[in-house]
């Protein structure tokens, strides 16, 4: 595997110039109409399976995928979140999560509070229903545990949309109808995408054949 060096040279001769038009144009300002909430794993890659160029997406990475709640913290989260929406003007706010996700697992098994104590006081930012999720499922006879920890994937999805809408920026682009919310979940060996159905709470597979997943324009 190449290193950092390496990479950034094949870039600058190989890749760059290719889009040095586009970066051109984006060198004094963005318009992307995504701002998409994913995890920090290395195994996911947005601008891969959205097929999308510099300048369409504002991604915000952290362990876990997590958002939280107004108030509860000034972290670089609220202000990314803050930002995309008030000075951006993203059209869609997507939450992403994944399958096999390390930060769920753990708050599933709570196998490492000891050992890695800056991510156990970050993944309480999972929310209560999670956590109330993930102790009621923790001693539960009859599940797999890939499957807990699969269903503890999408509430934390769905938790993050609820802290999301605690922010007024958010709450308000919302109400005014210049902002949509999504929730998706994202399946590492398939390639696959859920979408949460807001409407009956449960996530749908999102067709690969489907024409247009979000409108990136």
């Amino acid at each position: 595997m190449q290193g950092p060096t390496l990479r950034y040279s094949h870039f600058r001769t190989n890749v760059f110039p290719q889009y040095s038009d586009l970066f051109h144009s984006l060198a004094n300002g963005q318009n992307p109409p995504i701002c998409l909430i994913t995890c920090a794993d290395s195994r996911i890659m947005p601008e891969m399976f959205l097929q999308s160029d510099p300048g369409e997406i504002f991604t915000i990475r952290n362990a876990g995928n997590l958002v939280p709640a107004w108030g509860e913290a000034h972290s670089g989260v609220a202000g990314s979140v803050e930002y995309a929406v008030a000075a951006v003007k993203v059209k869609h706010l997507v939450v992403c999560g994944h399958s096999g996700c390390g930060a769920i697992r753990e708050v599933l098994e709570q196998a490492n509070t000891e050992t890695l104590p800056a991510l156990t006081a970050w993944l309480r930012h999972a929310g209560p229903s999670p956590r109330w999720l993930a102790g009621m499922l923790r001693d539960t006879v009859g599940v797999s545990h890939e499957h807990k920890l699969h269903m503890l994937i999408e509430a934390n999805v769905m938790m993050q949309i609820s802290n999301l809408m605690t922010y007024p920026v958010v709450r308000e682009a919302v109400q005014n109808g210049s902002l949509e919310l999504h929730g998706w979940v994202y399946d590492i060996p398939t390639g696959k995408l859920r979408a949460l159905n807001q409407q009956v709470g449960v996530f749908e597979p999102i067709p690969h054949t489907h024409g247009e997943l979000l409108e990136i324009a």
